[in-house]
Order: C-alpha cells, then structure tokens, then sequence
C-alpha cells in the first residue's frame, strides 16, 4: 500500500467516526429537547389539574402497626362523613370552602375514631396546599406538584400517609383492586381537555423515556 492508500484509508476512517459522533450528537440533543419539551406539558398540565381538583392526604402518628391501622379507621370514616354530609352537586371551588368551613366536624369525626380505639391523639384538619409526589389512583395518574388539599393530622403525623382525590371524587371504591368511581373519572374528563385527559390515564404513553436515562436513573430502580 502506498503512501496516497494510506492517507485515503486514513481520512475515510476519520469521516467514519466523525458521522458517528455526529449521529450521537444530534441523537442526544434530540433527546434533550424532547425531554425538556416533555417536562413543560407536564408542568403546564399539572398547574391546570391543580386549579381543577381537591385532594386529601391523611398522616398517621407513626409508623407502627396499630397507628397505621388507625389511620385507616379515621380515613373510612372521614370519607363516610363526607359521603353522608357533603352536598351534591359542588364545583371544585365550593367543595373547597364547604370543607373549610366544616373542619371542626372532620376534626370530630377522628377524634371520635381515636377514642373508639382507646388513644388520645389530637387531629387537626385545614385545607391547604401540599406537595403530591406522582401518584396512580386506577388508571388515572397525576403529575407531581404542589395541590390543594384536605390535610388531616393524627398526633405526631410522623407516619406514612394516605391519600386520594376528593374532587373529582377518586378515591377507591375497591382499594385491593385499585377501583376509583367512574362519575369521579367522567367529572374530571369534563373539567379537562381530550389531551390533557389522555395524558393523565395510564393508557397514555405518559412519559418520554430513554433506555440511558432509565437505566442510570435512581428512581427507576426501586
């Protein structure tokens, strides 16, 4: 092989790996776009669900057995309470201030609870805006940030939490089978857009993920 060969195998090996990069360039800023684009539906589609749902989020005395036991009991009859007491018929906004303006009563209702089960623990219970993590109920999940919400306390409030959606009503009909009420998913399909509501139900492809980001991704390990 010549001099000139030599030089020709040099260069089109160089090109070679010049296209690659290229290729893994452009691939990756692709990604990046696309993920950043993905990023600001989700925020913007959050920000609306915020404006157009209560929640309720339920936090035990502790960690222990029998409070989370508890927890429960003060849930199911919180929710009983709201069942029998509840006018029909409220947007979002009504339902919110009928559940302010009846805290006392739900701080009864566990109170109640409590003593039924020989302990003496406060609850407190105030509507107010609380962090939500992504979180499914069925087959409709919601994008994680900040939301309003029926915040009950028992005692120390140091235990693992339980939460659902008040409004729409989602919160499970059958909690072993993870069931929500299909006039909760039909109320919240109206207050949404087709798309905004297609991305929320988990038969929507509802995030961009690639195996790189999966694979190195903590959270995706768990």
């Amino acid at each position: 092989m010549d001099r000139t060969d030599s030089v020709y195998c040099i260069d089109k090996h160089t090109n070679r790996i010049i296209l690659i990069l290229a290729i893994i360039i452009a691939s990756f800023i692709t990604g990046v776009i696309a993920w950043h684009m993905n990023l600001t539906a989700q925020a913007k589609l959050q920000e609306h669900l915020a404006q157009e749902v209560l929640r309720f989020h339920i936090l035990a005395n502790s960690d222990s057995e029998e409070d989370q036991a508890l927890k429960m009991d003060v849930k199911e009859q919180v929710l009983a309470f709201l069942k029998n007491s509840m006018p029909d018929g409220m947007d979002v906004e009504e339902t919110e201030e009928w559940m302010r303006r009846n805290t006392d009563k739900l701080e009864e209702t566990g109170k109640k609870t409590i003593l039924l089960a020989g302990k003496d623990y406060p609850v407190s219970a105030a509507v107010t805006t609380c962090y939500f993590p992504e979180k499914t109920y069925g087959d409709v999940t919601f994008p994680a940030g900040n939301y309003k919400a029926l915040r009950i306390e028992i005692g120390a409030a140091k235990g693992h939490n339980w939460w659902c959606v008040l409004y729409p009503n989602l919160c499970f009909t059958d909690a072993t089978n993870a069931v929500v009420p299909e006039e909760g998913k039909e109320e919240l399909k109206n207050v949404l857009t087709e798309e905004e509501y297609s991305k929320v139900t988990a038969q929507s492809n509802f995030k961009i993920k690639w195996y790189f980001l999966d694979k190195f991704d903590p959270d995706t390990r768990r």
